[in-house]
């Protein structure tokens, strides 16, 4: 950890160390965390299952787990989860030629244990400066969650409705029971997303994606 670096040589010392699971390079330096245990492996889990059910319930939508994530040539983190509408339909970001996903997907999920400082530090900026639409800190030691949303440049926190849900701004009925999610109450969590998914506004999102799938597969 510390090491500063180009893309090209985090990359190529990466693809070096095939027995390396995770490294990020962040405004040009080289981090490395900890090994992972179960306080980060659980939430882990349970994050991804709540994106993968609205990805499920939404077309054109994709989700990836700790994939690299190539920003700019100082910056390429490794964040624990992320959604976004695929580029063919008007999403930001997209799977390059190498395989890898490239420019800011609309939401990023981390889950910060050991990890803490630079989550809600250094990697919020280099998220905020490249545009990424929402950013989700799951604080576990402290037992909170952070949703922020980008509003003219700045990240600001999503408000959260009377009966404490999380309403994501750019992914409607995305929705999130947070106290739920933190104390591990998975079943809740999909319950209150399950509703989100039954909303109107979903429902015209989904359509609304499906027709430019449609139109996207049969251009004619």
């Amino acid at each position: 950890m510390g090491d500063r670096l180009t893309r090209v040589e985090f990359e190529r010392r990466y693809q070096a160390m095939p027995a390396l699971k995770k490294a990020e390079l962040i405004e040009g330096v080289v981090y490395m965390p900890s090994p992972v245990s179960t306080q980060h492996s659980g939430p882990h889990a349970d994050l991804v299952s709540w994106l993968n059910v609205y990805r499920a319930a939404t077309p054109g939508l994709l989700v990836f787990d700790n994939t690299t994530l190539r920003l700019d040539e100082d910056n390429e983190p490794q964040p624990d989860a992320l959604l976004a509408i695929d580029a063919k339909l008007g999403g930001q970001s997209h799977v390059d030629a190498d395989g890898y996903f490239a420019g800011p997907p609309e939401l990023i999920g981390e889950v910060a244990s050991s990890s803490v400082s630079y989550d809600l530090h250094a990697k919020l900026q280099v998220y905020r400066r490249h545009g990424v639409r929402e950013y989700v800190v799951w604080r576990v030691r402290d037992r909170e969650l952070d949703w922020f949303r980008l509003d003219e440049g700045k990240y600001v926190p999503l408000a959260r409705d009377n009966a404490g849900i999380c309403k994501s701004s750019i992914f409607p009925g995305l929705w999130l029971d947070a106290a739920a999610l933190v104390r591990g109450d998975l079943a809740r969590v999909l319950a209150v997303l399950q509703a989100g998914i039954a909303s109107p506004e979903h429902v015209n999102f989904a359509a609304q994606l499906d027709e430019r799938r449609r139109l996207t597969e049969n251009p004619g």
